[in-house]
């Protein structure tokens, strides 16, 4: 159960009524994802996230409205986060993608984590003993999948920046400039992923 009760429409006032009416523009006859209505206990934070998600998260801009729907995909998987990762997947098909795509951006997020838990521990440990050691883990999965290797550079590269690996996001970034992925592009990944992690965030201290 949520720690907070969500704030129906009928019950919205001043700035939130106006968040809402925004949001029903935006969704249009679809429904307005049930977060909102949590948010909206906080009109400040109610208001931030409308203007960050409608700005980073929907439409075409650097990257393609279904590859930011796949990002967003990835960081609300990520932090376990059942709300915004069903809505990011369903996103995900309604821009004609299918239940592959959905799986193959969970293989390459989990990936990612996998890899980052290793190359964080070489960094953090203080000791030069572990870099003349073979990583040995397998990662077949980053070549493996349905995903061009554009989108599997950023979904690495959201995923290692929200986990804390330096080296993995340094080379991820590296490698996805050599696809041809221009830094703007790689800013409104972040832009992307940090406005869904902060969405998650709130739902998790909300106990949603």
């Amino acid at each position: 159960m949520p720690r907070i009760a969500p704030v129906p429409a009928a019950e919205a006032v001043d700035k939130v009524a106006n968040t809402y009416e925004r949001l029903q523009k935006l969704f249009g006859d679809a429904p307005i994802p049930e977060p909102f209505r949590l948010y909206a206990r906080v009109p400040a934070f109610l208001q931030d996230f409308y203007m960050n998600f409608k700005k980073f998260c929907l439409g075409d801009g650097k990257l393609d409205a279904k590859t930011k729907a796949v990002i967003g995909l990835a960081v609300a998987g990520n932090a376990g986060c059942e709300p915004w990762a069903d809505y990011f997947a369903a996103r995900v098909k309604s821009l004609g993608a299918d239940d592959q795509t959905v799986a193959d951006t969970a293989a390459v997020a989990s990936a990612c984590t996998m890899y980052n838990i290793f190359f964080k521990f070489r960094d953090l440990s203080g000791s030069d003993l572990f870099e003349g050691m073979g990583v040995g883990l397998r990662a077949h999965t980053f070549a493996g999948t349905s995903l061009d290797d554009a989108t599997v550079e950023l979904i690495n590269i959201a995923i290692s920046d929200i986990n804390g690996c330096k080296p993995c996001t340094e080379g991820h970034v590296t490698k996805a400039r050599q696809l041809g992925v221009s830094d703007e592009a790689l800013l409104e990944t972040i832009q992307i992923a940090a406005t869904v992690a902060a969405g998650t965030q709130f739902l998790k201290h909300a106990g949603a």
